[in-house]
């Protein structure tokens, strides 16, 4: 190889390693929404005081966090767990990865009409998330309090399409999860998040008919990146600061109560 072609391909490396640790200057940028904000505006302010800047974005909706993730205009969100991320990068065509663990929340079925699942009348009216990974969610927790039954095998991704059995001749209408509290008003019954309802303060999140438990794994909320991106020094600080801080844990506490665990190993 000639000298020239040598100092090209220096050049060419060293050029490439400066634009890859400029990727990693400047603060760490976050996104989520409301359900998570509290907990990681406190890790926001340790990580401060240990050195590390941190602009935290909150969003509004569920598209916008991915959308912006994927166009590098944040370089973390932390919203979804790994169905959700499956199907968004599916349908966006995405290129986003799960790199650790945060929580995992209890969801429940909430009525503001009627004490007990029993009272649920002929004919009412349920409310589910109408995305199609938390609407699945939302059907097997109507399966599990018995007011439906879903076709063999039908899972996370269950659709209304998948019920072979509805008694009580229920209404079920899909409203956009962030929005689902407020149908409380509305519906005989409705599908909630406890850290929404807690936001909303139409109703007690503790008192929900029936909770799903934390029987599926699968919908441990992620810290997400870019794939490519799992390098970054900023991210672990970051997400060691929220799993292992104790006062971030005092916070998570506060925030969600009884109602969510910690999904790393702690």
């Amino acid at each position: 190889m000639s000298l020239s072609k040598h100092l090209l391909l220096a050049g060419m490396l060293i050029a490439s390693a400066v634009a890859t640790a400029a990727d990693y200057q400047g603060p760490l940028k976050v996104g989520t929404t409301s359900a998570f904000a509290p907990p990681l505006e406190t890790a926001v302010a340790e990580a401060k005081k240990q050195g590390l800047n941190v602009d935290l974005i909150e969003f509004t909706d569920w598209t916008a966090p991915n959308v912006s993730l994927e166009n590098g205009d944040i370089d973390v969100n932390l919203f979804q767990h790994q169905p959700f991320l499956d199907n968004a990068n599916q349908q966006g065509g995405f290129h986003l990865v799960k790199y650790a663990p945060a929580i995992i929340n209890n969801v429940g079925l909430y009525s503001k009409k009627h004490s007990s699942l029993d009272q649920i009348p002929q004919g009412g009216t349920v409310a589910i998330a109408n995305d199609p990974i938390n609407g699945g969610r939302g059907l097997l927790l109507l399966q599990k309090a018995g007011l439906i039954k879903l076709k063999p095998g039908a899972g996370l991704k269950s659709t209304v399409d998948d019920i072979i059995d509805n008694p009580k001749k229920l209404k079920i209408i899909e409203v956009e999860a962030v929005q689902l509290s407020r149908s409380l008003e509305e519906v005989d019954l409705a599908q909630g998040y406890p850290h929404y309802l807690r936001s909303s303060g139409v109703i007690d999140p503790n008192n929900a008919l029936l909770f799903d438990g934390l029987e599926h794994p699968e919908y441990v909320i992620q810290f997400v990146i870019r794939d490519g991106h799992q390098n970054d020094p900023r991210l672990k600080k970051f997400v060691d600061i929220y799993q292992h801080s104790p006062v971030v844990r005092a916070s998570l506490d506060k925030f969600y109560g009884k109602l969510y665990q910690p999904g790393w190993s702690q």
